[in-house]
């Protein structure tokens, strides 16, 4: 049985993404597949939410352009009648040590992972507001909050979601909307699966549960913070990390 509303995840081909989008349709939202460049696996996606029972449309934006958010945004409200739920998931990397990265490099990713954050927002929350509901979700990374070598500019985009988060939730809580950041640690992706053996090794050592996370661990906590269960939750950070980092 759907539930009537609108989930919107960014980034939503691949990954946590993927998985994300796939858990809110078990869920019964109907939900907008965002992607940038891989059409085929976003509409592969959309068509795993239909043979659930949800439904889904797989919509191209680049999220870190503001008029293609807003695009994303208004073609969701046409189609599903709201936004209900904003993952903002979308994100890059282009990995290199200060003395090194290119400034282009720099600005792309905070383009990316941080403005593309910014805009979503920006153009769901009219629509949130109106309804008096809305959950937002933000995906940060651990790394966030505790540094590492080499990624300058993308700590810097999320620890900015970060930050973001604390000053949504402050301005639209009293609408009856939250924002929460997700801070993912070590997640079994493509990317994790090419490391070489030592680095693994030496990645593992430092997690104290001796395992990767898999998008779905992540997955299961955008479902709890977008149920009625996690209403008085806001302006939160939460780690996925098998307790990497702990305060």
């Amino acid at each position: 049985m759907g539930l009537n509303k609108c989930a919107i995840v960014t980034g939503a081909s691949r990954g946590i993404g993927k998985q994300t989008a796939i858990a809110l349709a078990r869920a019964g939202y109907d939900v907008v597949v965002n992607y940038a460049s891989s059409e085929e696996a976003a509409q592969e996606v959309a068509s795993q939410i239909i043979a659930l029972g949800s439904r889904a449309i797989a919509v191209k934006a680049d999220t870190g352009v503001f008029a293609e958010a807003e695009m994303l945004i208004k073609t969701a409200v046409e189609h599903f009648g709201g936004v209900h739920v904003l993952v903002n998931n979308a994100g890059i990397t282009k990995d290199g040590l200060i003395a090194r990265m290119k400034e282009e490099d720099f600005d792309k990713v905070i383009q990316t992972n941080l403005k593309g954050t910014f805009n979503c927002i920006k153009h769901a929350t009219s629509y949130m507001m109106k309804q008096r509901e809305g959950r937002i979700i933000n995906l940060s990374s651990v790394v966030a909050l505790i540094g590492n070598p080499g990624q300058s500019n993308y700590i810097a985009s999320k620890a900015g979601v970060i930050g973001l988060t604390k000053s949504i939730a402050r301005e639209l809580g009293s609408r009856g909307i939250t924002c929460n950041a997700i801070a993912p640690g070590f997640i079994d992706t493509d990317m994790t699966k090419n490391l070489p053996e030592n680095v693994t090794e030496a990645m593992l050592s430092q997690i104290p549960l001796k395992r990767f996370g898999t998008p779905e661990d992540v997955a299961n906590l955008v479902v709890f913070l977008a149920s009625e269960q996690a209403s008085y939750i806001t302006g939160q950070t939460i780690n996925v990390d098998g307790g990497m980092a702990m305060y």
